[in-house]
């Protein structure tokens, strides 16, 4: 009896050794990550008809889970020219700027499985995104459709610009993205997204054109795709075990 006690004890001794050996257990840190859109700065010094910035940022909610929220403010003219033959005469058919704000916020979800001190990202995620904004309508032409007995079809509108405020649009969004750790918590990100509308508030005077956060508006279709370029720092509050020890391997 007493040698079948020393056995046992001997036996715990060696996995409480074996378990020391091996150190804590894998854990992986938590924390929030904030950055911003370097293609909207860059668009912005590169084009004189935009104007933009975003703010973006996610927090661990598990493993594989993250909240995640994009926040920003465009503005963007537009000008549509119409098409005529060798160039001769050339008139605007509408020349407006919409501008705004807004906001996009939802889940990513991490489909790659990272070794132990890694924390890159292949990211499939959602949105829920909402934009309030105006639209300065600077000229428009009105149309005539006899082309043929009226060459002049396309009549100019008043001269005073046009204010059209209290606009607004809601969207859903689906993206797909990565994250790599570059250096120590500095991460750069991108994504291409899809969006489609789901509710917007228009003037009586004119059809959306471009809406911030969603881009361009395409007739008779609700679908927009975007894409981001980003540069965040990860702060990182508390660690956490892996629910699964093994991706350590």
């Amino acid at each position: 009896m007493i040698l079948a006690v020393a056995g046992l004890t001997q036996v715990q001794g060696q996995q409480a050794d074996s378990l020391s050996a091996r150190g804590p257990a894998p854990a992986d840190a938590y924390g929030i990550r904030l950055g911003a859109d370097l293609s909207r700065l860059l668009i912005t010094g590169l084009n004189e008809d935009y104007q933009g910035f975003e703010l973006v940022g996610d927090y661990r909610i598990s493993e594989k889970f993250y909240l995640a929220a994009e926040l920003g403010n465009e503005s963007r003219r537009v000008n549509e020219l119409l098409d005529n033959e060798n160039d001769v005469n050339i008139q605007s058919l509408y020349d407006i700027t919409s501008r705004g704000s807004y906001l996009k916020a939802g889940l990513d979800y991490n489909t790659y499985t990272n070794w132990y001190g890694m924390n890159n990202q292949i990211i499939v995620g959602a949105r829920a995104a909402f934009s309030s904004f105006r639209t300065d309508l600077d000229s428009y032409s009105y149309f005539n459709s006899n082309r043929y007995w009226n060459p002049d079809g396309f009549q100019p509108g008043p001269d005073a610009p046009v204010e059209l405020d209290g606009l607004s649009a809601a969207w859903i969004e689906l993206l797909l993205g990565v994250k790599a750790e570059l250096f120590a918590n500095i991460y750069m990100g991108a994504s291409v997204r899809l969006g489609m509308l789901v509710s917007r508030t228009e003037s009586d005077r004119m059809p959306h054109l471009w809406i911030p956060g969603f881009n361009r508006v395409t007739d008779g279709s609700s679908f927009g795709v975007g894409f981001n370029y980003t540069i965040s720092y990860f702060l990182p509050l508390y660690r956490k075990a892996r629910e699964n020890p093994t991706q350590d391997d």
